[in-house]
């Protein structure tokens, strides 16, 4: 095993089905993919195009237009070994998109046909560990038509993150909190005897990142990209997720603006560009122009301050902005303890920033490890009557994190990539504000994320974005707020403790009110193993953990694809179930194509009602009814009303039977899993 210091048995887990998992629930696992299996990885013909790991087709008008176009590695040509399906978390077939991906030993490639025009590609890849942590790095070998031989240097710098959160970068470490409740050995260590014995690496996760390559000239569709792992490399092996392939346009030229290489900016990123930047933005704004980044990498540092100024790239493949972590002398007065690059308004205590405007580059930290108090984000602080669009960001702590009271922000055409947290966050009082067209893979933490913490976001809307893989917690998640709409999303593939979508009265956060509109998104492959209930999730989650949801709340025109266990839960905590509950969602106009439990699982008070929601390929009784746990001779806490036209099932019969109706108990968390076919045009 050589550059990866793991047991021959959890290595082959890593790469295989995984363990066994304490409960029966959590050993589900599925195609995922509902194209390329005549493929199986080694197959000879056309390209497969997948959008999240599906035919397209299925997943039409749902999520955000991309240039770029996928192919999973397991559809394509290789003599190497197709690894997966699993959805068991801490396995790399479960972080890989479609829950499938191929290993590569020294020697062995896979090749991708071109389905059109492309002169870029990006990877996405995994590849060991240090055996003490921290990373190595590997070649890649690119071949197109078997010439134009090219380099990519792969890293695993970037990934393998270990234990309890917040996580650690040491496989060899002891639990961080021994005082936890540990679900693999269903025990609190602390309180113990003897101690539990935890393997170790304990819990390893966050095993990809990517990387993006011009390739120089521009090859037309069915030529053929072959990625190979050298005979003679670090890595013992190497897992090739998928290939995005891409036809870059020129770069964007403004002749009239403030050049920040007139300002002494290096364009070879050897030197540090951070003060050129300020003296362009300073000179930008005295003289109302554009602040224009040419092509090239320029080093920075440290937060970039922006305020009512436009700073344009030459286009996120050519203008990178990369830097590394510092620490700080002495923590800074919001508790930080380094500083990064990233683009930051002013802080909203000091008045915020107005009228700021970026667009056309990329930013690429150096975060390595999760410090919740650090302000290492790509772009950050408090940025009304803004708009940010066209960015590539990777390697933060989070993409985007916004403090509030802020307004009318507009983020659009952005890709947010491999972050140790979240990709977006509306946190704090932010208003009127809109993400959309906006594509994140490989989050830490939530995808995109409105958090109402202490202060209530209002009039937000995500709409036409997709998230993929985040490795820990949600596709999408709100915390309270006042009319909210999610609107058009594709998220797929959610890994572990979290959902595609959540509704969460959670983390402080100020309660729902007015609105709440959930309209017109596709989850796949959703609804992940939570650790700390030993239960399947749903593919939407509706969770009353701090005070009651009660708002208008309306779930319309959704489609929940493939689903691990259940697509809708609603759900409160054991330890509050007697004070909260979940009032009267509307379910209209759904279609639930496989689950491996039920359609419906309710373990709190509250109702719900359902119109024209249609299913398929139900794996168990299609409503889990446990309400409260109360278990009173009246029937559940919870109740459920048809309003007509629900329709299809499974082999227990109708989803939402008249037996069913209004709130009969039928409570099993742990129904044996039946892994669903395919999903199909309905």
């Amino acid at each position: 095993m050589g550059a990866l210091a793991l047991a021959g048995a959890v290595l082959g887990a890593l790469l295989g089905g995984g363990p066994a998992a304490a409960d029966g629930a959590a050993r589900a696992t599925g195609t995922g993919s509902a194209v390329g299996a005549a493929a199986g990885g080694k197959g000879g013909g056309g390209p497969v195009v997948t959008r999240a790991g599906l035919d397209p087709a299925l997943v039409a008008g749902r999520g955000a237009d991309v240039a770029f176009t996928e192919q999973e590695a397991e559809n394509a040509v290789t003599d190497g070994t197709v690894i997966g399906p699993d959805r068991t978390a801490y396995t790399l077939p479960a972080e890989a998109s479609g829950r499938r991906a191929v290993r590569l030993t020294p020697g062995k490639y896979v090749e991708f046909t071109l389905p059109r025009a492309a002169n870029a590609i990006t990877v996405r890849y995994s590849i060991p560990d240090a055996p003490g942590g921290g990373g190595i790095t590997a070649p890649l070998e690119v071949t197109v038509n078997g010439r134009a031989k090219k380099t990519m240097t792969l890293t695993s710098q970037y990934s393998w993150l270990y234990n309890q959160y917040p996580f650690s970068n040491d496989p060899g470490a002891g639990l961080l909190h021994p005082d936890w409740w540990i679900t693999e050995c269903s025990c609190v260590p602390a309180a113990t005897t003897p101690a539990p014995v935890i393997a170790k690496p304990f819990r390893p996760s966050h095993f990809y990142d990517e990387q993006r390559l011009l390739l120089g000239s521009t090859y037309r569709a069915g030529d053929k990209v072959r990625l190979t792992a050298p005979a003679r490399g670090a890595a013992a092996w190497t897992v090739i997720d998928l290939l995005d392939s891409e036809l870059v346009g020129a770069p964007h030229v403004r002749l009239v603006a403030a050049n920040v290489l007139a300002f002494g900016a290096d364009p070879s990123g050897r030197r540090d560009s951070a003060p050129a930047f300020d003296r362009a933005i300073a000179y930008a704004k005295r003289k109302n122009l554009t602040v224009y980044i040419p092509p090239g990498t320029y080093q920075v540092n440290r937060h970039i301050v922006v305020d009512d100024v436009t700073i344009e790239g030459a286009g996120n493949w050519y203008t990178i902005i990369k830097g590394r972590e510092v620490a700080l002398e002495t923590p800074a007065p919001d508790g930080s303890t380094h500083t990064g690059v990233g683009f930051y308004g002013k802080d909203a205590a000091a008045g915020g920033s107005r009228n700021v405007h970026l667009s056309g580059f990329a930013i690429e930290g150096d975060v390595r490890g999760r410090i919740d108090d650090d302000q290492v984000n790509g772009v950050g602080g408090a940025m009304s009557d803004s708009t940010i669009e066209g960015l590539h960001i990777r390697h933060t702590k989070v993409g985007m994190w916004f403090d509030g009271p802020m307004r009318n922000l507009r983020v659009r055409n952005t890709i947010i990539v491999d972050q140790i947290a979240d990709a977006l966050n509306f946190h704090t009082g932010v208003t009127d504000s809109v993400v959309t067209n906006t594509f994140v893979r490989n989050t830490g933490d939530d995808g995109l994320a409105m958090w109402s913490d202490k202060v209530a976001n209002a009039r937000n809307t995500f709409a036409r974005n997709t998230v993929q893989t985040p490795v820990l917690a949600n596709g999408i998640a709100v915390y309270g707020g006042t009319d909210t709409t999610l609107s058009g999303n594709l998220v797929a593939d959610p890994i572990r403790e979290g959902s595609a979508i959540q509704v969460g009265s959670r983390f402080g956060a100020e309660p729902f009110t007015g609105y709440l509109r959930i309209t017109d998104n596709t989850t796949v492959r959703a609804g992940t193993y939570e650790l700390n209930w030993n239960i399947g999730l749903g593919a939407i989650w509706f969770y009353a953990l701090e005070r009651s949801i009660d708002a208008d709340i309306e779930v319309a025109g959704d489609h929940f694809l493939d689903n691990t266990y259940n697509a809708i839960m609603l759900v409160s905590e054991w330890s509050v179930r007697d004070l909260y509950s979940i009032g009267d969602v509307r379910f209209k106009d759904i279609r639930v194509d496989g689950t491996g439990t039920s359609v419906v699982s309710a373990r709190v008070k509250g109702s719900a009602s359902f119109e024209n929601v249609d299913a398929r390929n139900v794996g168990a009784v299609g409503v889990n009814n446990c309400g409260a746990f109360g278990f009173p001779a009246t029937g559940s806490e919870f109740s459920l009303t048809d309003r007509g036209g629900n329709d299809g099932g499974g082999t227990a019969g109708p989803w939402l039977a008249p037996w069913l109706l209004p709130n009969t108990i039928t409570c099993d968390d742990r129904p044996p899993v039946v892994p669903p076919p395919p999903p199909s045009a309905w």
